[in-house]
């Protein structure tokens, strides 16, 4: 559960907050004064602060230095009126997160209160890699043993300790994201400020802002100057994700950034100077980009300096049921699902699928599977339609052994894990087995099959559906019968694989 801290010395804010929150998953503790809040700061580390600018006998300034003192990666969001903004712009300058006006906008609060216990999550949750001193506990992990995954921990654990810029390439889905906070995290910089950017997801006007803040009157709609996030973040490290994005005048900012260290806020004249590490990721082709005119040549070869390239998913061999197994067990905690389990057949269709979303599209497809599971152990059919009829090579998968290696795995996952529903997964992998040797009996044909079974061809197709049995391979035969001795129609029947 997060923990949000409220310095205020109005009780009906404190109430206001408690009340936004009721339900959350965020428990809101509150302090009437600034000796107060500091005392709760020391004891048990919030995750986020809302803090007054205006308290008895001292300002929220020099309150949030103290907190700077304690902890530079605590994300502290001022409340403040809007005719003393100017004392907020000063404090963000300093490292605030962000800041709210009165009268409280809950909706917009809530918003942002969210993104700043996320990127406290993001701060404070190491990214371990695999090793001896690894500890499981909290950490998010970076799972594998491939070569090209050894190769990226040899990566991190080079540049991390660096003052160096880095790019991370891969597709989409590949963790970039977790890439970059593993460098964070084992940097120089990981007692300051971690924020992350994606390029793509905002447009580029308010990217500009968003990166160099603004003054006010700067456009249409700049009732306030902003801060932006170079100027925040001094000290620390920014994520620019998705970098082959930007437009090109933000390229042109970012180059200096790189160069200098130096920007001006959007509609300002003041230059500001700030000292962060860039860690920029893309799954786009920059080279390409670049020979298109689409991107800066000098700002690829700065950013390339040192370049992490993370493989597809479908690169990496056995890490695929490594990462299976791992976010089965992370994901059924999360949604409170006892599951134990992936069953035989299931794994070989998770296996065999290409993934052309990566890891993020593993996430999401084990996530329905578990919510459609209802035992211990994920069957086939709990799997996505898409999961099931694509195998990953585009070659026939078929049906070896017979029916103990079938039903043995089924039942003894069933018994293991408690399984409330065994009898009818036992039944679905007899007839599994049943149908594909029946069908390879009788060459595909289907109305022979179900002849034999003694059921309806509609019956049959319905059960083939069903059960993921798929058929795929074609027989040819050459027509000689014909006059003229050429090759004319030719009769084709269809050979049952299971699609496992």
């Amino acid at each position: 559960m997060s923990y949000l801290l409220v310095i205020d010395d109005d009780r009906s804010i404190q109430r206001m907050v408690a009340h936004a929150f009721e339900n959350s998953g965020t428990e809101v503790r509150a302090a009437l004064t600034a000796e107060q809040g500091m005392e709760m700061i020391r004891a048990s580390a919030p995750d986020a602060v809302l803090l007054d600018i205006q308290l008895p006998k001292t300002s929220g300034l020099e309150v949030f230095k103290e907190i700077r003192q304690i902890d530079r990666r605590l994300p502290v969001i001022f409340i403040t009126s809007s005719d003393r903004s100017e004392t907020a712009i000063e404090a963000m300058s300093l490292g605030a997160y962000d800041y709210v006006l009165k009268p409280l906008d809950l909706v917009k609060m809530v918003e942002l209160v969210g993104k700043a216990l996320e990127t406290r999550r993001v701060m404070r949750v190491p990214v371990e890699m695999p090793g001896p001193d690894s500890a499981a506990g909290d950490a998010d992990s970076m799972i594998g043993r491939s070569p090209a995954m050894q190769e990226i921990y040899k990566a991190i654990g080079r540049v991390a300790p660096q003052d160096v810029i880095v790019l991370v390439r891969g597709e989409s889905g590949t963790g970039k994201e977790l890439v970059a906070r593993a460098i964070y995290h084992h940097s120089a910089r990981a007692s300051g400020p971690f924020l992350e950017i994606n390029c793509a997801a905002i447009p580029d006007t308010l990217l500009e802002s968003e990166l160099f803040g603004h003054e006010k009157g700067a456009f249409t709609g700049a009732d306030q100057r902003r801060v932006g996030k170079f100027e925040r973040c001094s000290g620390g490290t920014i994520f620019l994700d998705e970098v082959g994005d930007m437009s090109p005048l933000i390229q042109s900012k970012v180059l200096r950034i790189l160069q200098e260290q130096r920007f001006e806020r959007v509609g300002g004249s003041t230059t500001l100077e700030t000292d962060v590490r860039i860690i920029a990721a893309t799954n786009r082709d920059l080279e390409k980009m670049v020979a298109d005119g689409q991107f800066r040549e000098d700002l690829y070869y700065r950013l390339n300096g040192f370049a992490i390239n993370i493989p597809p998913l479908r690169e990496r061999g056995d890490d695929l049921q490594l990462l299976i197994e791992h976010y089965l067990g992370r994901l059924s905690q999360r949604l409170g699902k006892d599951i134990h389990s992936v069953a035989p057949e299931a794994m070989a269709i998770l296996m065999r699928y290409t993934w052309p979303g990566n890891i993020r599209e593993l996430q999401g497809e084990l996530n329905r599977a578990i919510l459609k599971t209802v035992g211990p152990v994920i069957l086939a059919t709990s799997l996505s339609p898409t999961i099931r009829s694509q195998p990953s090579n585009g070659r026939a998968v078929t049906a070896e052994g017979d029916i103990s290696g079938d039903l043995v795995p089924v039942v003894q996952s069933g018994l293991n894990g408690g399984s409330n529903d065994l009898y009818a997964e036992t039944l679905e992998a007899m007839e599994r087995y049943l149908l594909t040797q029946v069908l390879r009996k009788t060459g595909g044909n289907q109305s022979q099959a179900a002849a034999t079974l003694g059921i309806t061809r509609g019956c049959l197709r319905n059960k083939v559906r069903q059960l993921n049995i798929s058929i795929g391979h074609t027989v040819s035969v050459r027509d000689t019968s014909t006059a003229n001795n050429t090759e004319a129609a030719s009769a084709s029947e269809e050979l049952p694989q299971r699609a496992s």
